[in-house]
C-alpha cells in the first residue's frame, strides 16, 4: 500500500508538540542565559494536548498497512491511540501545577512525557517485532530521565534518584531478555512479522525454540505492565517519583504493553504451554500484588502493588483465546487507566506540597475537600470492581470471556483476589470518611481546576460503568479483526 500521511496524523501531531517543546527547552525561558520571555509550557501545552485528543477522534476510522507491512492502522491501534492521547492530556493537566519541579526543567519534563506518549502511539500500530522493540525503547528512555526529576527546597530528592536507577536497571534487564527472545523467534520461525508468525506453530513440541523466544520477548511487555516476576521496580518507582510523574508511569505505559500483548496473544490458543504460562503468571501476580498491598501505609506503594495485581487481571482475557477475550483485555486496560488517573489526580491535589501521602494523611478528607473525597471513593470502588463503575464492567467482561475456555480456575482466582482487594482499597475510603484529621494535615487544592478535573474523571469512571456497551463493542470489533 502507498504511504499516505493522513493515516498517521495523530503521530505527526504528537511529533510537532515534541519539536515545539524541544525548541522551548533549548532557547526559551527567562532563567536561561540569553533566553527570551516565552509562555511556560504548562500554560499552552494543555490546550494543544487537548486538541490532540480531537485529532485522534477525527482519525478514528483510519485503516491500512504501511512502512513495508510493519505498521498497521486498524480498530485496535486507533482504540489505543485515542486512549493514549486522552491519558497524555490528563497527565499534562495533572503535572501543570506540581511543586516538586523547578522552573528551568519544566519544558524538558513535558517534552520527555510527550516523547514517551509518542513512542506508545507507535507501539499501538507496530506489527513487526523489531518495530515493537524500537517503539518500546522510545517510550521507555524518556521515562528514565523523567522519574528522577523531583526536588524539595531546590534540591534533588534522593528517593527520586533511587527510583530512576531502579527503573533503568530493571528496564535494561527486560530489554536484554526481549532481544534475546527475538533472536530465538527469528531463528526458528524465519520472520518477525506478526501476520506471518500467526501462521506458524506455537506448540512446545513442534517449536520449542520459538515458544521460549516468544516467552522471553513478552518479558519486555511484562516489565511495562509490572506483571510478576517483572514487577519489583513498580512500588519503589511509584514511591520515589513525584506524584504527577507516578501518575503517568502508572497508566500510559500499561496501554502500550497491553496492545502488544493482545496482538501476540492472537497467535496463541488455550492449552498451549505458553498460554498456560501466562495464566500461571497472572494468578501469581494478582495474588502477590494484593497480599503485599494489604501491608502498605504509603498510598503510592499501595497503588504500586495494586498495579501488579491488575496486570494479573489482564492475563485473564489474554489466555481466553477468543476475540471476546482480547477485547476484554483491551477494555480493562482502558478501565485501569481511567481508575488510576482518578486516584492519582486526588493524590496530587491533596499533596499540594509534593509529599508522599500516607493513609493517615487522608483522615478527615471529607471535611477538608468533599469533592476530592468523593472522587477518591469512586476511584477506590472502581479498582475493587464494584458496580456501577468501569472497574466492575471490566472485570465482568474478563470473567465472561475466559469462562469455559479451559481456565475457569483463573476466573475463580480473579474473584477471590477481588475480595481480598476490598480490604485495602476501602481503607482509603475509611480514612477519608471515618477518621478525623490529626495535627498539620495536608491542605488540599479546592480550586475550580481541581474540582472540575476530579468531577470529569469521576464522570468517566461512572459513565462507562453504567453504559459500557458502546466502548466495548468497538473493542470487540478490534478483537474480531485479530481473531475472525
Amino acid at each position: 500500500m502507498e504511504f499516505n500521511p493522513v493515516l498517521i496524523v495523530p503521530e505527526l501531531y504528537q511529533l510537532l508538540l515534541i519539536v515545539a517543546l524541544l525548541l522551548q527547552s533549548l532557547g526559551g525561558g527567562p532563567n536561561r542565559p540569553g533566553g527570551t520571555e516565552t509562555p511556560p509550557a504548562e500554560r499552552w501545552l494543555p490546550y494543544f494536548a487537548g486538541f490532540g485528543v480531537f485529532v485522534n477522534i477525527v482519525s478514528w476510522g483510519a485503516e491500512g498497512l504501511i512502512f513495508g507491512g510493519a505498521y498497521k492502522l486498524d480498530a485496535l491501534s486507533q482504540f489505543f491511540k485515542l486512549a493514549i492521547s486522552a491519558g497524555f492530556y490528563v497527565a499534562v493537566l495533572n503535572a501543570a501545577r506540581q511543586s516538586t519541579l523547578t522552573e528551568r526543567k519544566r519544558p524538558d519534563y513535558f517534552m520527555l512525557l510527550a516523547i514517551s506518549a509518542w513512542g506508545l502511539m507507535i507501539l499501538s500500530s507496530a506489527v513487526e517485532l523489531i518495530t515493537i522493540y524500537i517503539a518500546l525503547e522510545i517510550s521507555s528512555y524518556s521515562l528514565y530521565a523523567v522519574i528522577p526529576l523531583r526536588a524539595f527546597g531546590g534540591k534533588g530528592d534522593p528517593r527520586a534518584a533511587e527510583a530512576g536507577i531502579k527503573y533503568i536497571l530493571f528496564g535494561a534487564v527486560a530489554t536484554a531478555i526481549a532481544l534475546f527472545g527475538f533472536s530465538y523467534i527469528l531463528a526458528s520461525q524465519n520472520t518477525s512479522y506478526i501476520a506471518q508468525l500467526a501462521q506458524r506453530s506455537w506448540s512446545f513440541q513442534a517449536q520449542p525454540m520459538a515458544v521460549v523466544g516468544l516467552s522471553l520477548f513478552m518479558g519486555g511487555m511484562f516489565y511495562k505492565l509490572a506483571l510478576f516476576p517483572f514487577h519489583f521496580w513498580c512500588p519503589d518507582v511509584y514511591q520515589g517519583a513525584s506524584n504527577e510523574t507516578a501518575s503517568f508511569v502508572a497508566t500510559l505505559p500499561k496501554l502500550g504493553a497491553v496492545v502488544v500483548l493482545v496482538r501476540l496473544a492472537a497467535l496463541l490458543k488455550p492449552g498451549l504451554e505458553i498460554t498456560t504460562l501466562l495464566a500461571v503468571l497472572g494468578a501469581i501476580s494478582m495474588t502477590y500484588g494484593n497480599l503485599c498491598a494489604l501491608a502498605q501505609t504509603d498510598v503510592k506503594r499501595l497503588l504500586g502493588f495494586s498495579s501488579v495485581a491488575h496486570a494479573g487481571y489482564v492475563m485473564v482475557g489474554l489466555v481466553a483465546g477468543t476475540a471476546m477475550g482480547l477485547s476484554a483485555a483491551a477494555f480493562y486496560a482502558l478501565a485501569y487507566v481511567c481508575m488510576n488517573l482518578l486516584c492519582f489526580w486526588v493524590i496530587s491535589r491533596v499533596a499540594t506540597d509534593g509529599r508522599n501521602l500516607q493513609l493517615d494523611d487522608l483522615n478527615g478528607l471529607y471535611r477538608r475537600a468533599p469533592a476530592l473525597a468523593f472522587a477518591l471513593a469512586v476511584g477506590a470502588f472502581a479498582l475493587v470492581g464494584l458496580p456501577p463503575t468501569i472497574g466492575f464492567a471490566g472485570k465482568l467482561f474478563l470473567a465472561m470471556a475466559a469462562w469455559n475456555h479451559g481456565y475457569n480456575w483463573l476466573v475463580i482466582t480473579l474473584g477471590v483476589n477481588s475480595a481480598i482487594a476490598i480490604f485495602y482499597y476501602l481503607s482509603l475510603v475509611r480514612h477519608a470518611y471515618t477518621h478525623e484529621a490529626g495535627e498539620n494535615p495536608p491542605v488540599p487544592d479546592n480550586s475550580p481546576f481541581s474540582v472540575c478535573g476530579a468531577g470529569l474523571l469521576t464522570a468517566v469512571v461512572l459513565l462507562f460503568g453504567i453504559a459500557p456497551a458502546g466502548l466495548f463493542d468497538y473493542a470487540v470489533r478490534a478483537g474480531q479483526q485479530l481473531l475472525p
